[in-house]
């Protein structure tokens, strides 16, 4: 993700979670501790051919331990795979790039075809957080990951009709990732 993106990522985010959106300032925030040689964040947006961000991806990750902090994709891309390709690029960014050996994650408890995404990429149950999302006051559910590097139930990212090839690639539903202070507008 880079600053350009913050905008539609604030976009996205209040079209997926309307109840308990993240604010832009949090995304600035989270995206000045993704850059440089001690980053502890990682964040990742999807972008369709017409230049749609239509999914995004959010990881911290602090000794050893990484933490999916946010996941969203646009209805219209829903059941594409999209979400699995943005959480494999999390899940290998925590391993590769940060030497994760454990992810975690709350999701809330309603949200069943995310706990079920999670579930095949190998999340277990581990507690729940009573009125962790305001302002409805729903739980969330805690997963967790013990094995973060082994291989995953769903699509791998990389690969497929849709995959990205690079930074800059545009096609639907890749992943990209270039380095947040990469100034070259797309």
């Amino acid at each position: 993700m880079r600053w350009w993106d913050i905008e539609p990522v604030v976009a996205l985010e209040r079209e997926v979670f309307p109840e308990d959106a993240w604010s832009e300032g949090m995304f600035w925030s989270e995206l000045a501790y993704a850059r440089g040689a001690h980053a502890t964040r990682r964040y990742l947006v999807a972008v369709a051919p017409d230049g749609t961000l239509a999914g995004y991806g959010g990881l911290v990750a602090v000794d050893g331990t990484g933490d999916v902090q946010t996941l969203g994709v646009l209805p219209a891309y829903r059941g594409t795979g999209l979400g699995a390709r943005l959480l494999d690029a999390l899940l290998s960014a925590a391993t590769a790039d940060f030497g994760c050996h454990e992810v975690l994650l709350e999701v809330r408890v309603d949200n069943h075809p995310a706990r079920r995404l999670y579930e095949r990429f190998g999340f277990v149950p581990i507690g729940v957080r009573r009125g962790y999302y305001q302002p409805g006051n729903v739980d969330a559910l805690v997963m967790r990951n013990g094995r973060p590097a082994e291989p995953r139930h769903g699509p791998r990212a990389g690969t497929g009709p849709h995959a990205a090839t690079g930074p800059d690639n545009v096609a639907p539903g890749a992943v990209t990732n270039a380095p947040p202070g990469d100034e070259r507008k797309p």
